[in-house]
């Protein structure tokens, strides 16, 4: 009868071990009886214990895996690039010539920038009117856009976004009046 050794064996005849117990022993592990020998694994003279390396996988950074239309996938903590925000903004005009040399007013939008006493210049977003509200008041003109695009955006010109930031009560920019007063002008 042919004698079974305990261990299993690679095509070129080294044992398949489990690398479990290299974080549970302080050396290798004493081979069985019949089943090779002390030789071809020497024991080290000052042996140490061996950290596991699921610590290392735990505490690194979380892998950025992209989206579903390649971007990467925003840190913990940050909004999905197409996460809808409200935006202090109001419309502007240029007064141009157009293509057949006729006076024309063509609008934009602007994005109102405020000072920040840690992040210099920054765009203000919120995820709710009433946040919007409770923070720059009841006046204050708004329009409603993607995160993604509007940090992309203002990150050309230096500026950071801060999304549902805490207001210092009482300092709106806008009141009813201002609202009024600026309707009257661009009509």
């Amino acid at each position: 009868m042919p004698t079974v050794k305990s261990e299993e064996v690679t095509a070129v005849g080294a044992p398949i071990r489990s690398h479990i117990s290299d974080y549970a022993e302080t050396g290798p592990a004493e081979p069985s009886a019949g089943a090779g020998s002390s030789a071809s694994e020497p024991r080290p003279s000052n042996p140490e214990p061996r950290r596991s390396r699921l610590l290392d996988y735990a505490e690194a950074e979380p892998p950025v895996r992209p989206d579903a239309e390649g971007r990467q996938a925003p840190k913990p903590g940050v909004p999905a690039y197409h996460t809808p925000v409200l935006v202090p903004a109001h419309p502007r005009y240029v007064d141009v010539l157009d293509a057949s040399g006729r006076p024309t007013r063509v609008p934009f939008i602007a994005y109102e920038l405020f000072e920040h006493p840690t992040d210099g210049t920054v765009a203000l977003a919120f995820t709710t009117p009433a946040r919007l509200v409770a923070a720059l008041g009841e006046a204050q003109p708004w329009v409603a856009t993607s995160i993604g695009p509007l940090a992309e955006g203002v990150r050309e010109h230096g500026v950071t976004v801060r999304v549902d930031p805490r207001v210092a009560p009482g300092l709106h920019n806008w009141q009813p009046d201002d609202l009024a007063a600026y309707a009257r002008e661009v009509r």
